[in-house]
């Protein structure tokens, strides 16, 4: 797909929250990546992807491998030398070319990359061909030590449903952290992270979470996306443990100031309608253990 050089939705976010301007946001990155990014992708144990599967649901999900499974082949071209794992929303996926986001995240050194593009499955591996690629603040990013990988983790196993059970809201509760992976037509796919304090994500009922939009780069990357197309998809890791849980449905930004001024440092928020869940336990092998929060999280 030929992306367009402009974003309208990005660019209504920024004239609606009186921020950016005419052509701040996705039109300033461009498609070749960065030399510095290079030793920083060699150096990650993990990788966020999102997609939109063939049903037209945006999922996001998390790809591991050892030191040096992110290799970057030429200016524009990254193969990731692994897929998703069996019962993952996007396994099978990239069977033929698709859109896709990409983060790479350094959760002990609170550093992230961000690259968007296309992709397809070779073998064993995804070959990406890039679109953007833009380095992202450290901004609510949680410190976290990886420990030695689990030994003997079993295979993972899947569990689907239509809405949150009780220990996934607990889980989606005490969450300090979030993948979200957002697509727009023309735009291609995005994966971003969010995150707070824990409880920064709301809980209502078993179909609907809240999340504050807290001040960034003013890019609204994912929130353009949104006011475009509100299907996107979110990911919640047990770091601890090796689980995740995938979560996708519709999301839709609420500018209410009244709503917003309750929520400490909150900017807007983000209201989102649950449509499908998967849990998958044993989804990787890699853990995690918490060192600190980031100094930019608010106070509540």
């Amino acid at each position: 797909m030929v992306k367009t050089p402009h974003h309208e939705g990005e660019q209504a976010v920024q004239r609606r929250a009186g921020e950016g301007h005419e052509g701040w946001g996705s039109p300033m990155f461009d498609a070749e990546i960065p030399r510095g990014f290079v030793p920083f992708l060699l150096r990650q144990r993990i990788l966020v992807i999102g997609a939109v599967d063939d049903a037209g649901a945006a999922w996001s999900t998390v790809l591991s491998g050892p030191y040096g499974f992110i290799e970057t082949i030429d200016e524009r071209t990254i193969i990731v030398h692994a897929l998703p794992v069996p019962g993952d929303p996007l396994d099978g996926v990239f069977e033929r070319v698709r859109d896709i986001g990409l983060l790479a995240i350094d959760p002990e050194h609170s550093r992230r990359v961000r690259i968007n593009g296309v992709a397809k499955r070779q073998g064993g591996f995804l070959v990406v061909r890039t679109e953007q690629a833009l380095g992202n603040c450290p901004k609510y990013l949680q410190q976290r030590v990886l420990l030695p990988d689990a030994v003997g983790t079993p295979p993972p196993t899947a569990r689907h449903s239509t809405a949150l059970d009780e220990a996934q809201r607990r889980w989606i509760t005490e969450a300090d952290t979030f993948f979200i992976a957002s697509r727009a037509p023309e735009h291609g796919a995005d994966a971003s992270h969010r995150g707070g304090a824990p409880g920064f994500v709301q809980v209502v009922g078993d179909r609907k979470l809240v999340w504050p939009d807290y001040f960034g780069n003013s890019f609204y990357m994912t929130l353009g996306n949104l006011q475009l197309d509100p299907v996107c998809g979110l990911t919640f890791l047990d770091w601890d443990h090796g689980h995740a849980l995938h979560v996708t449905g519709r999301a839709g930004i609420d500018w209410d100031p009244g709503r917003t001024e309750a929520v400490p440092g909150a900017l807007r928020l983000v209201e989102f309608e649950v449509e499908r869940v998967v849990q998958l336990d044993n989804f990787t092998a890699l853990r995690w253990k918490f060192a600190a929060p980031s100094r930019f999280n608010p106070v509540s």
